[in-house]
């Protein structure tokens, strides 16, 4: 009876241990998950963003702008974003548009008032600085899953600062992503993913001498309609000291933004009822 116990015991331990590779999550499953729930939840999105720009001495010049976002097919397939700004004056009236696609190249257009001209944003130009802040166009749009190699390298807590308010820390997937191109400015990123929801609630980014210097923590989330939403993220230069914060108010999900509002046309005299 003994011995028959016994093999049962080590019998279910390895069936416990095959279910739990089974079904256990890759590095890039994770990924995955966690641009499903950073860029892709609801059917489309809208919120009024408030981005300071703050230098290493504490000058701040702030941006404020509309941002629309809608899904177009499966979830994690392809979006339209449009972005109107209000000010400052140098950027007053300026909007961006993305069409982002799966596994290829996104289209970008900027509508530069100041010249009365819609710009293509090619599409080697994706790592730059999105109107001067430390968040470049890939970051506002997202990055392909499959240009990057993830890796698990192990799960840990993190603390309260970045979690919902009185939510203590969270249990996330230490994820290590190695660019499979060369077309970039770092060699590799770390993100830290909730385990819960799977925002990325920091990530860090290090340059090609192995070297940290670009730093993104969520600051802030709150549940809006049932979907965790980071509503204040910071982005820190750590090489020269500069920063962006942003934050989202009057952020809203499922509101039926039309198909037609994510057209050339509208660049120059977006809709008033939609950027409002």
């Amino acid at each position: 009876m003994i011995k028959n116990f016994s093999v049962l015991c080590v019998l279910m331990s390895v069936l416990c241990l095959m279910s739990f590779h089974a079904f256990a999550l890759t590095g890039e499953e994770v990924v995955k998950k966690s641009q499903e729930a950073f860029f892709y939840q609801g059917k489309d999105f809208k919120a009024r963003v408030i981005m300071k720009l703050i230098s290493k001495g504490g000058q701040e010049r702030t941006r404020e702008l509309t941002m629309l976002r809608k899904n177009f097919g499966e979830l994690g397939g392809e979006q339209k974003f449009f972005m109107y700004f209000f000010q400052p004056a140098d950027v007053k009236d300026m909007t961006f548009m993305v069409y982002k696609y799966p596994a290829k190249d996104d289209d970008r257009w900027l509508f530069v008032p100041a010249i009365n001209m819609v710009r293509r944003i090619a599409a080697q130009d994706k790592r730059s600085s999105f109107v001067g802040s430390d968040f470049t166009y890939e970051d506002v749009s997202g990055r392909d899953v499959e240009d990057d190699t993830h890796t698990i390298v192990k799960e840990e807590k993190v603390g309260a600062s970045p979690a919902p308010s009185g939510a203590g820390a969270s249990d996330c997937y230490v994820i290590k992503s190695v660019p499979k191109a060369a077309d970039v400015d770092y060699s590799y990123k770390i993100s830290w993913i909730d385990k819960g929801n799977f925002l990325p609630l920091k990530e860090e980014y290090y340059d090609r001498r192995g070297e940290l210097y670009r730093a993104f923590t969520a600051d802030e989330i709150k549940t809006i309609k049932g979907f965790p939403t980071v509503t204040k993220r910071i982005m820190k230069n750590l090489q020269n000291g500069h920063m962006t914060e942003t934050v989202f108010t009057k952020a809203d999900y499922n509101i039926g933004i039309e198909d037609s509002l994510f057209s050339e046309r509208f660049l120059k005299a977006p809709p008033r009822k939609w950027i409002e």
